[in-house]
């Protein structure tokens, strides 16, 4: 004996603009919103969503000319750059605190950071 009971209505949802679809994927990927926000504000479902992510994320990249390798040299550059950048800020602590003769380092800096520094102080007084 079955229950003869109707089907559940499907939501009703609003033909969606490229340019819509486009703003809203740059919101979410930005983090200014989430898939379920965006969902409920504009009236798409969530799995419209989520293909429009996957399908024009790399439409995106395109449009910036970057493809995923480049973003990845570019990333790894950054890193090289700030790593110089650190390495540095630490030799010119430790040159500053070999001078002034204070501790700056053990009392402004995390434990780790301020270690690193006394060793490069032990390295340059060699």
């Amino acid at each position: 004996m079955k229950d003869n009971k109707p089907p559940c209505p499907k939501k009703e949802y609003q033909k969606v603009s490229f340019e819509l679809k486009l703003m809203i994927i740059d919101q979410i990927q930005n983090g200014q919103i989430s898939i379920n926000y965006a969902a409920k504000s504009y009236n798409v479902s969530r799995s419209s969503i989520d293909y429009w992510l996957k399908k024009y994320s790399t439409l995106e990249q395109k449009k910036r000319g970057m493809s995923k390798q480049d973003e990845i040299k570019k990333l790894k550059d950054k890193i090289e750059e700030l790593e110089f950048i650190k390495e540095f800020q630490r030799d010119y602590i430790a040159n500053l605190e070999n001078l002034s003769g204070l501790d700056l380092a053990k009392k402004h800096l995390p434990e780790a950071l301020a270690k690193e520094i006394e060793k490069r102080k032990r390295d340059l007084l060699k």
